[in-house]
């Protein structure tokens, strides 16, 4: 399941011979050879990924759309109350108390330190969340994994073991728990099909909404 690139607008030409990729500030274009076949233009997309995504980012960048202040508050999926946050001169790359909702990054590397305080809060609460969802819809999983991957926010192996991408919890959980879901379903459906589909649906009847969201909510410049 791919992270927050936009829509990528895919138009056949008759005339091109070749695919071709357009980065623009508001969308990514794909032209596409009128006989190419949907699996020549879904390796091409992957091979792409890195790029799309690195090209996009220096283009938000350009366009002044990404705040490059640091936050004073950070929003976790499952906390009613956002952190309030405290750069300062210590020790500790963070201290986070839980109680006061507060946490201390150290002013040496901020954004550094500020990410893996997220790594470390998502790898201890994604897995006792995923397995919450994981009861309420009745679909049994194998191991949970959480990492940082550039182009995933999860993925599911046909041994059921599941991985997440860390930066969910920056997101609200109504999102969290669609990735959940998605990840979840394929333990019935390896694939995206109607069957699938019909699988999220019943869990999340809202998925399409969540989806959409999930592909146009940028994640903060530090993160990257």
């Amino acid at each position: 399941m791919t992270t927050n690139l936009p829509e990528i607008q895919i138009t056949r030409k008759l005339r091109a011979t070749r695919l071709r990729l357009r980065v623009e500030p508001m969308q990514i274009k794909l032209t596409v050879p009128q006989f190419c076949t949907q699996r020549q233009v879904q390796d091409f997309l992957k091979q792409s990924e890195q790029w799309m995504i690195e090209t996009w980012q220096k283009q938000q960048e350009k366009t002044g759309q990404i705040d490059k202040s640091l936050p004073t508050e950070l929003k976790l999926f499952n906390l009613d109350q956002p952190l309030q946050i405290i750069y300062q001169t210590q020790k500790q790359s963070f201290i986070f108390d839980d109680q006061n909702l507060q946490l201390s990054v150290s002013d040496r590397q901020p954004e550094q330190y500020l990410k893996a305080f997220v790594i470390a809060y998502a790898k201890q609460y994604l897995p006792l969340y995923l397995d919450q969802i994981s009861n309420l819809c009745n679909l049994k999983f194998g191991k949970c994994a959480v990492r940082q991957p550039k182009t995933r926010w999860g993925s599911c192996t046909s041994k059921h073991d599941i991985m997440l991408n860390s930066g969910l919890v920056l997101f609200p959980e109504k999102l969290a728990r669609y990735v959940c879901v998605h990840e979840l379903a394929h333990t019935k459906h390896f694939d995206h099909s109607p069957h699938f589909w019909a699988e999220v649906h019943k869990h999340d009847a809202n998925f399409q909404q969540h989806r959409k969201l999930l592909k146009t909510t940028p994640m903060p410049y530090w993160w990257y």
